[in-house]
């Protein structure tokens, strides 16, 4: 397979033609595409920056994340409503623990269609819909993604928690119904994270539980990552609200021991 391009696999060692300006090479981490219903994972370093990119519009970018160190600590995305008092994620907004502390924060956003409520599909969900939900099936589903890729840091299914989805997204009517924003969008949208401790990453690119779309429409998501300096002092994503300060002050406190 020497020399076989493939376009849906990591790159090996990674590189990138279209980094931010000021971003070295040389500091470049992880470029994966993930393909349809594929998933992908990665640990993080702390002020670590990832790019994720919804190359054809389609792709729905299904997240878990814990603490590299102590995966017992990971992703709440009930706290992550509640602390914000904000459901709908965007530039700015903080993805965080259930020990109060910021595991991501969100740098830059031009996607706008984010979840925070529905959570990933299943075998069962995905057979009812699909008339197949298997891992080695066509229409693989995104618990059974998240498990693999939990697997590979030692984790088990009872690991595999609540996510988020990022460039699929819904809105809560007035009346409590939710609607699914689910698109297909304009090709290339971005959202650029921090990684504001040593995190796992997993990510399953897998259709939203809710797309009301009859056939399996999913497609691929690009990752791009690279090291930078964590966050401290003055950063107006840190100092942006009480509680969101409260959260990294958290974090520092973690890393002072």
């Amino acid at each position: 397979m020497g020399g076989t391009v493939v376009e849906t696999m990591p790159v090996l060692p990674p590189k990138a033609d279209d980094l931010p300006e000021g971003v070295d090479p040389a500091d470049l981490v992880w470029e994966e595409t993930t393909a349809a219903g594929g998933y992908a994972t990665r640990v993080l370093a702390r002020g670590t920056r990832l790019r994720l990119i919804d190359t054809r519009g389609d792709a729905c970018a299904g997240l878990q994340v814990f603490n590299a160190a102590m995966p017992t600590e990971r992703l709440n995305v009930a706290d992550t409503v509640k602390v914000q008092w904000n459901a709908y994620l965007g530039a700015g907004k903080l993805l965080l623990s259930d020990m109060g502390r910021v595991l991501l924060s969100i740098v830059e956003d031009d996607a706008g269609t984010h979840d925070c409520f529905a959570g990933t599909s299943n075998a069962a969900s995905n057979a009812a819909k699909y008339g197949e939900g298997r891992n080695s099936g066509a229409c693989p589903n995104g618990r059974d993604r998240f498990l693999l890729g939990a697997a590979k840091h030692g984790l088990t299914r009872r690991d595999v928690h609540p996510c988020i989805n990022l460039f699929k997204g819904t809105r809560i009517e007035e009346d409590g119904t939710i609607t699914p924003l689910v698109g297909p969008f304009a090709p290339g949208r971005q959202v650029l994270l921090r990684a504001e401790m040593d995190v796992i990453v997993v990510i399953a690119n897998v259709p939203h539980v809710l797309d009301p779309r009859a056939e399996y429409s999913v497609t691929p998501l690009r990752a791009t990552a690279w090291r930078g300096p964590a966050t401290l002092g003055n950063d107006p994503i840190r100092n942006a609200t009480p509680e969101g300060l409260r959260a990294f002050l958290n974090v520092e406190d973690y890393f002072r021991r």
